[in-house]
């Protein structure tokens, strides 16, 4: 059974490296098969369609991301702090030269099957809901400029992490990431003195 697991893990991780480095329809079972050493048919056997596998990895790439937001949560109570790492985990997937896998996915949105639709959808209403704490948090603590909805600041923060990664890596240059992302924070907090 634990070889069951670990091979149907190993195919959601080369899926997942697969959709965040070349796109959703850019890869086959033939590529994952050969990355991970098995025939297409074991992936089959896991996985009986691609539409399968996707859902299964923009569902395994949210709770991995949700987790990451909780271990955030648990570790500071300061909105300034908690947007910096936020931003942290955009930094690390571009260092690992990956993008944001629901990213790549939003690229090829409209040909995407409606499960895998539905999960992308889903982790960019997670992360709107949890930024819009955050910045509403910090709002009430003014550590936060709160000069338009909570909201639509979230959404243009994502919006803004989402772009920043895309110009890097069309660029060629994780830096530009880091000024863009610095320029959104410094928009969104309170400098004192």
């Amino acid at each position: 059974m634990q070889e069951r697991v670990d091979t149907a893990e190993q195919i959601l991780d080369a899926a997942q490296s697969l959709v965040q480095t070349r796109g959703y329809n850019a890869f086959s079972y033939a590529d994952i098969s050969a990355q991970v050493g098995i025939r297409k048919a074991s992936i089959h056997y896991h996985f009986p369609s691609k539409s399968d596998l996707g859902k299964e990895v923009v569902a395994r790439y949210r709770e991995t991301f949700r987790k990451k937001r909780d271990q955030i949560d648990r570790k500071t109570d300061d909105p300034c702090l908690k947007l910096a790492q936020y931003v942290q985990l955009y930094l690390d997937s571009l260092q690992d030269e990956r993008l944001c896998l629901c990213g790549m996915l939003a690229a090829d949105f409209n040909t995407l099957p409606q499960a895998v639709r539905e999960q992308v959808k889903g982790f960019f209403a997670e992360n709107e809901a949890w930024l819009t704490n955050v910045l509403t948090d910090g709002c009430k603590a003014g550590v936060i400029r709160c000069d338009g909805l909570a909201e639509v600041e979230a959404q243009l923060l994502l919006a803004g992490l989402q772009g920043a990664m895309l110009m890097a890596r069309s660029c060629g240059d994780i830096k530009r990431f880091e000024v863009i992302a610095q320029r959104l924070l410094a928009v969104l907090v309170v400098t004192t003195g």
